[in-house]
């Protein structure tokens, strides 16, 4: 306790919580009081008991207070709680523990995610973000329908045009029921890979090709002040309806197309993107999440090493690990056919067969490789059908015989192609996600000055509450990390100031708040942030508990 304690004999019963008979695990019936609204330190030997008082007496009976007063209904859900043993505990606020341990252990979870400043930098980059085209890099464009029209009078004024509609880019097929449809609606052409077709019976592509088809929407001349035509704007209308936002418009004899998008377009190339939405930046959402690895920024592999990690044994004895030992089933059956054929037995050891026939156990042929003409997919095809075709808890043991390795489409970053290419100041979403703390609250200051006045007025008050939210990481000392550190990687010490850090900035009034250690692994400097957001808990209005060690926060402390 502090030699310049305060008189507490000025004080009311209720500015105190107070303990009576506290008997939980080692505790020897201690009965005390503790100042409530102020900064206060347990401390004392290992096993004398401060856990025992904080968590398992105060927090204990303040969180069993919190369950029951739900109603009958709810509580039958959450299950009992098991009163602590103490005789008397009164004066006890609304209680919460911050403790060591790992938020999450999923693998999605990540800082950013976990303490949300992730989810405002999406919106940021949703909203004031400038789109390039992943094929050129050129800055992309988009129009309304009024400009697209105005665009087209003035590139091709005295020129016969087509205008087209896309309704196929990129994909196989023959589209016989398609061309068939269009049709029946009554068009009569199509531009099938730059080539113009009449609708015909019968019309198909080849299948097995890749194809980009547009509708010839309408031929017409355009002049100077074509955008006012009524049958120019129903026929630009009925492509961009079409289109999905999207027409091209092709002079008439000329191979060149020219792309109009009301969404965003690369001048050159003409590929699109749709209108950012945040979750395009999400590799929590399928909508933006990287289809090679979904989202996880890494891909996982079966390892020969681990499946065959003693080659001292034979394969009847268990040496190919996921399969175990011989048994009488197919998989067995047919790899001692295979050894039959390669004169190997397999109650040798593993390290004495042929690489040939290894090669074959594990990658299988796609040849018969018997006189039964058996087809052998392989030991690592075999468990990667498990795996995939039963994603169940039970199938986790074949993780045991992966590695992992970084996803080769995303690099690591976890999000598809596009979201890469939406930009603030040169960086995106991913690279700022691996920024540490101190310089993405550098780069946030700074931003601005490379926005337009309309994109200041849609980021200001983003920015703000994005900056509240790192400037709360930098009062508990974590300025070294950086928003995509993932969660399991955390120790318990960063886990627990990350969730203090979220309870100061949700700015919650007469509440007790109970941490356990959070100076552990601190540098000085560390430790006086850790000390300034305590003491800024406390003068919110709220009650802080620590159970604690260190001299300097002891020395800090009310109590």
């Amino acid at each position: 306790m502090k030699n310049d304690l305060p008189n507490w004999n000025k004080f009311s019963e209720s500015d105190f919580i107070k303990i009576e008979g506290a008997k939980e695990h080692n505790l020897k019936d201690i009965s005390l009081k503790i100042p409530r609204n102020k900064l206060v330190v347990i401390t004392g030997l290992s096993g004398s008991g401060k856990s025992s008082l904080a968590f398992d007496t105060i927090y204990a009976e303040g969180q069993r207070r919190y369950m029951e007063s739900f109603s009958a209904y709810a509580r039958q859900f959450l299950g009992e709680m098991k009163r602590p043993d103490v005789d008397k505990i009164t004066g006890l606020s609304p209680v919460i523990a911050i403790e060591q341990k790992t938020t999450s252990r999923s693998p999605r979870s990540t800082v950013g995610t976990i303490t949300e400043i992730y989810d405002f930098l999406r919106l940021l980059y949703a909203r004031v973000a400038d789109a390039y085209s992943y094929e050129t890099g050129e800055l992309m464009v988009s129009y309304t329908s009024e400009q697209i029209g105005k665009l087209i009078s003035e590139k091709f004024t005295e020129k016969g045009v087509n205008i087209l509609a896309p309704i196929v880019k990129g994909r196989k097929g023959h589209y016989r029921d398609l061309f068939e449809k269009l049709g029946k609606q009554g068009y009569s052409r199509v531009r099938i890979d730059e080539e113009i077709y009449d609708i015909v019976k019968g019309l198909q592509a080849d299948r097995y090709k890749t194809h980009n088809i547009e509708v010839l929407v309408d031929r017409l001349q355009i002049e100077k002040k074509s955008f006012e035509d009524s049958r120019f704007k129903r026929s630009l209308s009925t492509a961009l309806k079409i289109g999905e936002g999207a027409i091209l418009v092709q002079a008439i004899n000329e191979k060149n197309v020219q792309f109009y998008s009301q969404h965003l377009t690369c001048p050159t190339s003409g590929i699109s993107y749709k209108l950012p939405e945040p979750n395009l930046f999400s590799f929590n959402s399928p909508y933006g999440a990287c289809t090679e690895c979904n989202g996880l920024g890494e891909t996982y592999s079966f390892d020969e090493e681990k499946i065959v990690p003693n080659k001292n044994i034979s394969i009847a004895k268990g040496a190919i690990y996921p399969l175990g030992k011989r048994k009488k089933n197919y998989i067995f059956n047919t790899i001692e056919e295979i050894a039959d054929t390669f004169k190997e037995s397999i109650t040798q050891p593993f390290s004495e067969h042929s690489d040939e026939f290894v090669k074959i156990l594990m990658f299988g042929s796609l040849e018969s490789i018997t006189d039964s003409k058996i087809k052998f997919e392989g030991v690592i095809r075999h468990l990667e059908n498990l795996n995939e075709f039963n994603q169940t808890s039970e199938n986790k043991w074949l993780k045991s015989y992966m590695r992992s390795s970084t996803c080769q489409s995303c690099n690591g970053g976890r999000l598809k192609k596009e979201a890469y290419h939406f930009k603030i100041d040169g960086k995106s979403i991913a690279e700022v996600a691996n920024l540490d703390i101190d310089e993405l609250k550098e780069w946030l200051t700074s931003i601005s000055n490379y926005f337009d006045e309309t994109k200041k007025i849609i980021a200001k008050e983003i920015l703000k509450e994005t900056i509240n939210k790192v400037n709360f990481l930098l009062d508990v000392g974590l300025n070294y990390l950086s928003l995509n550190r993932t969660a399991k990687t955390l120790s318990g010490g960063e886990s627990q100031r990350i969730r203090l850090a979220t309870q100061i900035g949700s700015q919650l009034v007469g509440v007790l708040y109970i941490l356990d250690e959070p100076s552990i692994g601190l540098h000085q400097r560390d430790n006086l942030r850790l000390i300034k957001a305590l003491k800024k808990l406390r003068d919110n209005g709220n009650s802080v508990i620590v159970v604690e060690h260190d001299k300097e926060i002891m020395e800090e402390a009310d109590y």
